[in-house]
């Protein structure tokens, strides 16, 4: 198979200056594409700021003969993703590639957390990819050409304890991108989502140091980068990825039960077997984030000591 590569594309990646978005950022330029590396500097929870992140991803870049420019804007922000964007088309002259990859956490239960909690999580996160999704997107309709990769989370496709607010952002992602696919499908635009479980400062602290270096960011960014590519047409569908395991994730319906009249409750109650079985070829979903990361370790053989 010839080699891709994305000579004259030019790729946004929100929260490059670290962990998944580096390597993306890394990984993208290394294959001609031109790069605004954005990050806020800010820490896990969102708080602070700073250039040092995404100036240092830059540099990296250029240092290996390639084209990238820094942005510190805040997704969160209708005004921050036009910015963005706006950066591509200053420095690059368009925008081709879009993925929204920034995110914080504000992890508590969910009988303890407030508002502020709930609100900053879902404005990076859910606002942050509709924001500078909206600001690319005229481009790429214009330029009948875009490829938008959303980043969603085993928390929010399978819910996590404490994790409420970044749940919702993150499964309100996935409907971001399949109705994001439906609207680009005639102007050559897809968007997808991605559900890695990597090595990053969010999950530093959750996974033993073993498991951790095996799932290392540099496994998730081939798939966005082939995701990004103008080789793949593939669009609307959600990965799950890892360590160098990757599956396609989907929603699954069973054959159901059609009531000719309405239904009692009683009836409700007789057929619930039948309303509640998937059946056929479908297979029950993945019951949680840890049965996630549990089929990326049984896939790769990883074992522990």
């Amino acid at each position: 198979m010839a080699q891709i590569d994305f000579e004259g594309r030019v790729a946004v990646i929100t929260g490059a200056g670290g962990g998944l978005g580096r390597s993306h950022a890394l990984l993208l330029a290394s294959r001609g594409a031109k790069v605004v590396v954005n990050d806020l500097g800010g820490s896990r929870d969102g708080s602070g700021g700073g250039s040092e992140m995404a100036d240092a991803v830059v540099q990296e870049i250029k240092d290996a003969g390639g084209e990238a420019v820094a942005n510190y804007d805040n997704v969160a922000s209708w005004e921050g993703g036009e910015a963005i964007v706006q950066t591509a088309l200053d420095n690059f002259g368009s925008v081709d590639i879009l993925v929204n990859n920034a995110g914080i956490l504000r992890d508590k239960s969910f009988h303890k957390m407030d508002q502020s909690e709930v609100d900053s999580v879902l404005a990076v996160h859910l606002h942050g990819g509709f924001h500078v999704a909206r600001a690319a997107w005229p481009h790429m309709r214009d330029n009948s050409f875009g490829r938008v990769i959303n980043t969603t989370s085993g928390s929010g496709l399978y819910g996590n304890f404490g994790q409420t607010n970044y749940s919702a952002a993150k499964l309100g992602l996935v409907g971001l991108t399949r109705s994001l696919a439906i609207e680009g499908a005639k102007y050559n635009v897809t968007a997808n989502a991605i559900a890695p479980v990597a090595a990053s400062r969010m999950t530093e602290d959750l996974m033993p140091e073993q498991l951790l270096e095996r799932l290392k960011p540099d496994f998730v960014s081939p798939l966005v980068a082939y995701l990004a590519s103008e080789e793949c047409t593939e669009t609307g569908k959600i990965f799950s990825v890892g360590g160098g395991y990757m599956a396609r994730v989907a929603l699954l319906e069973g054959e159901g039960v059609a009531f000719q009249e309405v239904p009692s409750i009683e009836d409700v109650a007789e057929k619930w077997d039948e309303v509640n079985q998937l059946g056929g070829d479908c297979k029950e979903f993945t019951n949680g984030v840890g049965e996630q990361t549990g089929k990326i370790i049984q896939a790769l053989g990883i074992t522990f000591d």
